[in-house]
C-alpha cells in the first residue's frame, strides 16, 4: 500500500503563489506518474498537471504560464508551484501517483486552496 501525504495549501490573496508538496510512502514501487488534480464545489475532479517519472509534463489550459510541476524521483515527492493564483483556482487539490507495474492508482487525501481577499 502506498500513501500520499500532502502539504502547502492554505488561504492567498489574488495573484499570490502558493507551493504544493506530496510525499508518496509505503509500499513504493516505481511510480511512473505522479500529479495533482483539483474539485470545486459542486465540479467534477479536475487534472491540473501531471509528470512522468523522466520528466515529461502535461497541464491543463487553464494553469499554463502560472503553474510549475516538479519532481523528485529520490524522495518519491511531487511540488506544484502556483503562481499568479485567481479566485477560480479555489478548490481541494488532491495529489495523484500511478504506479504501472501494479496498474494502481494512488490520491491524497486533499489539501484545500482558497484564492480570496
Amino acid at each position: 500500500q502506498v500513501q500520499l501525504m500532502e502539504s502547502g495549501g492554505g488561504l492567498v490573496q489574488p495573484g499570490g503563489s502558493l507551493n504544493l508538496a506530496c510525499t508518496a510512502s509505503g509500499n513504493i514501487f516505481p511510480i511512473n506518474v505522479m500529479g495533482w488534480y483539483r474539485q470545486a464545489p459542486g465540479a467534477e475532479r479536475e487534472l491540473v498537471a501531471i509528470i512522468h517519472s523522466g520528466g515529461s509534463t502535461k497541464y491543463a489550459d487553464f494553469v499554463l504560464g502560472r503553474f510549475t510541476i516538479s519532481r523528485d524521483n529520490a524522495t518519491n515527492t511531487v511540488s506544484l508551484q502556483m503562481n499568479t493564483l485567481r479566485p477560480e483556482d479555489t478548490a481541494v487539490y488532491y495529489c495523484y501517483a500511478f504506479e504501472a507495474q501494479r496498474v494502481r492508482t494512488y490520491w491524497g487525501q486533499g489539501t484545500p486552496v482558497t484564492i480570496s481577499s
